[in-house]
């Protein structure tokens, strides 16, 4: 796992997987069974430096490069999915944006305050009627009197309905000619009246995680909350998904690894015919299998970090990366339940919440056929 890891990733991996198994993992079936976004937990999460982790430090940041960050992640993951989840959606959706896109002056406005726990940000691109369509966006912003008056709603956004949810990158129409919708990006304060936010409760996965409802109803922002200049919207909103796809493959690599390592301990303990499961061949069969999924999923992901990492093409290698680590997730869990047998449908047991936290990630940051789009667009193009 640690093969061509530098000592300071390896010191640093160990230091998010202590914080998880002695941290998050005490409290991981508790707060899913309760549905309820620790609030404590993200502040713990910060404390730890858990947000901001690529940023350079005169934003609060901990000047970490992208494949660590990713570690994280992986790490986190492995243990409990929906802090998974709201470490992935703040650094690669909320803050990531903002830096890259940023002037220096939104940069020192709003990236301090969210690299402390203290605040989350959300990123605003799903609709009911935009999603995998992202130029299906009907929220709109019309500029008058250097304020944008921004009307509409968003749904199914992470980090935007808690008390600590401060914000959103909204993406929205802010002209239409000859039937072409003009899209940018504004930077919208929860404080702005008429933000309202609703949570979503109810989900068969991540149900740890702050997700909701937006609706905007007049909001005024200034002009100057414009991220990037107008009409970069989809450059602004495709570039963004790239990297946050490696974080959510990272979430799949996490729970996979998770999962077989529950799927290995059980099978060493668990007897049946006077023999440990691990003794049968079908099942040693499985745990090699898993292990090779694995195995590669890993190699996969790192591989597409390093490129960004060194300024190189990812995109494609991002899709790849969340595809199949996407993909494995559900294949890995599968077959860690069917190893533990009828104890794995107990809520006592973490498999039981796993096998459900997978089947966001064929859908999440791009769905499965999305990416199959994106990453036969490449070769053809290629």
């Amino acid at each position: 796992m640690n093969e061509l890891l530098d000592n300071n990733t390896i010191n640093y991996r160990e230091k998010i997987r202590a914080f998880s198994e002695n941290v998050i993992k005490p409290i991981a079936i508790a707060q899913d069974q309760k549905e309820e976004f620790p609030v404590f937990l993200a502040k713990q999460m910060g404390d730890t430096g858990l947000f901001g982790i690529t940023l350079p430090a005169k934003y609060g940041g901990q000047g970490l490069d992208y494949l660590s960050y990713i570690i994280a992640i992986e790490e986190i993951a492995r243990i409990d999915s929906s802090p998974a989840a709201t470490v992935a959606a703040h650094n690669s959706l909320g803050i990531n944006p903002i830096y890259t896109f940023g002037t220096e002056d939104q940069r020192l406005q709003f990236l301090p305050g969210l690299c402390t726990g203290e605040k989350l940000w959300a990123f605003g691109l799903t609709e009911s009627n935009a999603g995998s369509d992202a130029k299906g966006v009907e929220t709109v912003a019309k500029l008058e009197d250097e304020q944008w008056t921004i009307n509409g709603s968003k749904i199914f956004i992470t980090n935007s309905s808690s008390e600590i949810a401060s914000g959103i990158t909204l993406q929205t129409i802010t002209d239409e000619k000859n039937g072409e919708k003009e899209l940018s990006v504004i930077l919208v304060d929860r404080s702005t009246q008429g933000y309202s936010t609703t949570p979503i409760k109810g989900k068969l996965m991540w149900r740890a995680v702050d997700n909701g409802k937006l609706a905007f109803e007049n909001c005024k922002v200034p002009a100057s909350n414009l991220l990037g200049k107008r009409g970069e919207g989809m450059k602004i909103m495709l570039s963004t998904l790239d990297a946050g796809r490696l974080s959510i493959a990272a979430i799949g690599l996490g729970l996979s690894q998770g999962a077989f390592e529950m799927a290995l301990e059980y099978a060493q303990k668990r007897k049946q015919f006077g023999k440990h499961l691990v003794e049968f061949q079908a099942i040693s069969f499985k745990l090699a299998e898993m292990a090779t999924k694995i195995e590669l999923a890993r190699n996969t992901l790192y591989h597409a970090c390093r490129l960004k990492d060194a300024s190189l093409p990812f995109a494609k290698q991002a899709a790849i990366s969340k595809l199949y680590c996407s993909e494995i997730a559900k294949e890995v869990a599968d077959e860690s339940l069917q190893i533990h047998g009828a104890y794995g449908f107990l809520r006592e047991n973490h498999i039981e919440r796993f096998y459900r936290d997978q089947r966001l990630l064929q859908i999440g940051e791009g769905t499965s056929e999305i990416l199959k789009m994106v990453i036969s667009r490449s070769i053809i193009q290629s």
